[in-house]
């Protein structure tokens, strides 16, 4: 159902790489609720072509490649998308997380830093990178807002998770602190959103997934969030119906983020 909550407004939606990914829902929902978007991804995952169905169901949105490791395509989509909208970003969501530690079956305790760096760099790092850019580019409208995906691994333990922990843990620090400093001047809003384990195609690629999710789902009083709730919420943190939630982590989680341990979960190990 649309309520209209972003008519007029015009955003970036980084990330959305097939129809399981949260970014796909995201930029899904905002269109639905009158934005107008751009869609960005890396260059190689773009290649992979799925992204433009999502175009042309969002009004054949602009698609622009752009290297999150790279300054200088950062500042071209910055500039590319402000040239499509006539001006101003009025909300971007930063979807973006890779580990090749992961990918590689490096456990944390063996881990191969120069891919570590890689990994915050693409993870994190970017987060400060495109703030920043849109910051010396007054990119951003004033009110406007930023999200960024997160986990709880970044305050809990979840061992197969890995160097993703860290570079979460340094995500969420990034957004509290830039927005402070955009908050001061521009009152753009910056938070993350930590959310349920989703089946994504990253997500799905984490040791041991099918038996976590599973759990999160026992220990979730409202049982696991899904990518298009998480959607739902997403668009909520980009409307004007939350003009003075800043520097927050929310957990969107079905209660998880609070919950010690759930009477399922008591009478299971009981058996």
């Amino acid at each position: 159902m649309s309520h209209n909550l972003l008519q007029g407004k015009k955003g970036i939606i980084f990330g959305a790489l097939n129809d399981q990914s949260i970014a796909w829902k995201v930029a899904q929902q905002c269109f639905a609720q009158g934005a107008e978007i751009v869609l960005t991804n890396a260059p190689i995952a773009l290649r992979m072509g799925e992204i433009n169905k999502l175009s042309q169901e969002c009004n054949n949105a602009p698609v622009i490649p752009a290297d999150v490791t790279s300054n200088d395509e950062l500042k071209n989509l910055l500039e590319k998308s402000m040239e499509h909208f006539g001006g101003k970003i009025d909300f971007i969501l930063h979807s973006v997380g890779m580990s090749i530690n992961m990918r590689k079956n490096n456990p944390y305790t063996a881990l191969n830093h120069e891919f570590t760096h890689k990994s915050l760099d693409i993870s994190a790092m970017s987060l400060h990178r495109l703030l920043q850019l849109a910051y010396n580019m007054d990119a951003i409208k004033d009110w406007g807002s930023v999200v960024a995906l997160t986990y709880i691994a970044a305050q809990r333990v979840f061992p197969d998770y890995s160097e993703m922990a860290d570079a979460k843990a340094l995500l969420e620090n990034i957004s509290r602190s830039f927005g402070y400093h955009y908050g001061i001047r521009n009152k753009v809003r910056v938070n993350t959103v930590s959310q349920s384990p989703t089946r994504t195609t990253a997500g799905s690629g984490v040791k041991g997934f099918d038996g976590f999710i599973n759990f999160a789902e026992k220990m979730s009083p409202l049982g696991n969030a899904n990518a298009e709730d998480c959607a739902n919420y997403c668009v909520t943190l980009f409307s004007d119906l939350t003009k003075y939630v800043t520097m927050q982590n929310l957990f969107h989680d079905g209660g998880f983020s609070f919950t010690g341990v759930t009477k399922e979960i008591i009478e299971q190990m009981e058996k």
